[in-house]
């Protein structure tokens, strides 16, 4: 039994090693298809003359395709603070912008719904603190409950905290809260500019 699986193994291992000499013999036939060798007759025949590789000028316009890749420091991702319509762009693709340049104009309700929600939460704050002042006096005097103190406590704490967040929102899209009232509320569109190249 021993010889017959020995026998096998040798069997395959030749086997093997004949079909690599015929895949290596194949390859060489291709690449010997794409290479052409000319005798020197040949050569004389044909006009063909050889020389050295120099630089030269190219006396009409050589128009070639192509990718060009651009390096990562000298791409610029551009993206908004809040959402928005594009309104307006000049921008192509590959196209040479600089620095200050506008690249894009967008605009959306959003902006005038958070003036609206800033000072809407403002003209309440008014009101929720004066409620909070007076229930902290009649609870130091022991004239009113604990509890509807906390509850004046947490109601005032979350107005000043939605304040304090719209006010952070409002500057990030380039809105003063201190000089917005009832009466400077507007509707503007918001341009990007490259401020750095």
């Amino acid at each position: 039994m021993n010889k017959y699986i020995i026998i096998a193994i040798m069997f395959a291992t030749l086997t093997a090693c004949n079909s690599k000499k015929t895949e290596t013999a194949a390859e060489e036939e291709v690449a010997n298809e794409s290479t052409v060798e000319l005798t020197d007759a040949q050569l004389k025949n044909s006009e063909i003359k050889t020389g050295k590789i120099e630089q030269r000028s190219i006396s009409s316009l050589l128009k070639v395709n192509g990718k060009i890749e651009v390096p990562p420091q000298n791409m610029i991702s551009v993206s908004v603070a809040m959402g928005g319509y594009l309104t307006s762009t000049k921008l192509m693709a590959g196209m040479h912008i600089s620095k200050g340049e506008v690249i894009a104009t967008m605009e959306d309700q959003q902006y005038i719904q958070l003036q609206q929600d800033y000072l809407t939460a403002k003209a309440h704050f008014n009101s929720i603190e004066k409620e909070f002042t007076r229930q902290k006096e009649l609870n130091q005097s022991k004239a009113s409950s604990d509890k509807v103190f906390e509850n004046a406590q947490t109601e005032y704490l979350s107005q000043k905290i939605m304040i304090n967040a719209l006010s952070e929102k409002l500057q990030l899209i380039g809105v003063n809260p201190d000089n917005l009232n009832e009466n400077t509320i507007k509707s503007f569109r918001y341009s990007f500019a490259i401020n750095r190249i």
